[in-house]
């Protein structure tokens, strides 16, 4: 790998942490507010509010992340690799449970593992 490859991936993983911070909050305030204004069901709430992030995730990470055009192929792509993470997180979550871990430490691993997780693929699969 080169040095300006180096960089170019460097730059592609912090763009990517600064949108998956943002969309976390923008989750977060969507519930939030979907609890307070509309009705006051979380799991509808929280369903809401994932849809919308990943549809902003997607916009942000395609355009600015990874310098890519909004395009089906790219959508699919993302769309999959984000039920992939869904899954794994899920995945990880039980097997902390399962080794008896108290469950903030599988929030934790969860945490710093689908991020890691999704940007490999988004970076080698989504965006080429």
């Amino acid at each position: 790998m080169t040095s300006s490859e180096k960089s170019a991936l460097i730059q592609r993983g912090l763009r990517f942490a600064v949108t998956g911070l943002f969309v976390t909050a923008l989750h977060a305030l969507v519930a939030v507010l979907f609890i307070n204004f509309v009705v006051a069901l979380p799991p509808l709430a929280n369903g809401v509010a994932f849809v919308v992030a990943t549809v902003v995730s997607y916009v942000i990470n395609t355009t600015w992340s990874f310098s890519a055009r909004l395009q089906g192929r790219t959508l699919w792509r993302f769309l999959a690799v984000s039920a992939c993470g869904f899954v794994l997180a899920m995945f990880v979550a039980w097997a902390a449970q399962v080794a008896g871990l108290h469950y903030g430490l599988g929030i934790g691993a969860v945490a710093l593992t689908i991020p890691a997780f999704t940007f490999v693929l988004h970076n080698f699969w989504t965006y080429r």
